[in-house]
């Protein structure tokens, strides 16, 4: 994952200098718009076009739907448009050329273009959520399962570098379990398909995201036994990050962005399950509202979201101790240089 994530660095540093400059092109040409305001309800005339490119499209990141549908981001004066990049990768390469303002991802990736030597470092302002979005599934119903069941069994886990395998096998060995000897680990098939893969026959348990571990459930096919997301702990699991330079240039717009996101933050926290399916509804019309309120619940009681959007030094610490646990780092990134607490303190200050 960080040797693709790197080459695409390059190749988008290489784009950069075609296009006369990433840190200095900007395609929605926001400096020529008037600054994002405090708070109090921008006309649209008055809206700063910001775009923001996300790792998936997932209930998982309910806060932030809840941003866009609560208007939180237009009372901020931000006209947001929200791209689904599919895949960290993908993010980071549009960060980097400019084709987005804000990209929003695991930080790990911010981590992997800092080591390769990334002169506009990407910077973490904003963290959403603290623990993994995985459950183990199983075949059959396991009330009293233990994480040492899984010796001598066949899973199907999630490609090698990535964060879902990353925390996996860091819950294993927490529980001293060795993930290349003591289980099989199909590392295989694409993330979107192993719960097809599991409903086919192969398998004797996956690692899944939602909706794919409640679609499982529905469906008969497997039972949710365990969540990663509470085995592994307080993980800095996705944040909001931009450029060194953009943050330098629109600090304004940067604080706006994260003031509105701390209103959906707080939504999440001042309403039940029931209600925050039903506001963020609008963004997974294909799903049934019943489905987005048990997915919504599950991650609710796990205690996914933060209270606030400050990342911790702490935290910022943990994932390194993931990435060097499953060989990905060749040496530590500095907290200082890649995490900006300033803009989601302020926030949580005036919330």
């Amino acid at each position: 994952m960080a040797k693709k994530i790197c080459a695409l660095f390059c190749a988008a540093v290489l784009s950069c200098g075609i296009l006369a400059g990433c840190g200095e092109t900007d395609p929605n040409d926001i400096s020529s718009q008037s600054s994002a305001s405090s708070g109090g309800g921008a006309s649209e005339e008055q809206l700063t076009p910001v775009t923001l490119n996300e790792v998936a499209h997932s209930i998982f990141y309910a806060p932030m739907y809840a941003a866009i549908e609560e208007g939180y981001f237009e009372e901020e004066g931000i006209d947001l448009t929200l791209v689904n990049g599919f895949g960290a990768d993908k993010v980071l390469t549009a960060l980097i050329s400019g084709e987005a303002d804000i990209g929003f991802m695991g930080p790990e990736s911010s981590v992997y273009a800092y080591l390769e030597g990334a002169n506009d470092v990407v910077v973490n302002f904003a963290q959403l959520t603290q623990r993994a979005g995985n459950f183990l599934v199983a075949r059959e119903p396991e009330d009293d399962f233990q994480w040492e069941d899984l010796k001598g069994k066949y899973v199907l886990g999630g490609r090698k570098g990535g964060m879902p395998q990353m925390v996996f096998e860091y819950v294993l060995k927490q529980n001293g379990i060795d993930p290349a000897a003591d289980l099989k680990i199909n590392q295989s098939i694409d993330f979107g398909s192993t719960a097809a893969a599991f409903s086919g026959g192969q398998g004797d348990y996956t690692v899944e995201f939602e909706p794919s571990a409640t679609a499982l459930e529905e469906q008969g096919d497997g039972y949710v036994i365990a969540s990663l997301g509470e085995d592994s702990g307080y993980v800095p699991y996705t944040a909001f990050s931009a450029k060194s330079s953009y943050i330098k240039e629109h600090p304004e717009i940067i604080q706006a962005f994260t003031n509105a996101l701390q209103k959906g933050m707080d939504y999440v926290q001042s309403h039940t399950p029931e209600e925050i399916a039903q506001v963020i509804a609008p963004q997974f019309s294909e799903t049934e509202l019943s489905t987005i309120t048990t997915i919504v619940t599950r991650y609710y009681d796990q205690d996914t979201w933060k209270s606030d959007l400050i990342f911790s030094e702490d935290s910022f610490d943990l994932l390194q101790d993931i990435l060097e646990s499953a060989g990905e780092l060749s040496r530590r990134a500095p907290y200082g240089e890649l995490v900006d607490t300033s803009f989601a303190e302020k926030a949580a200050e005036n919330a």
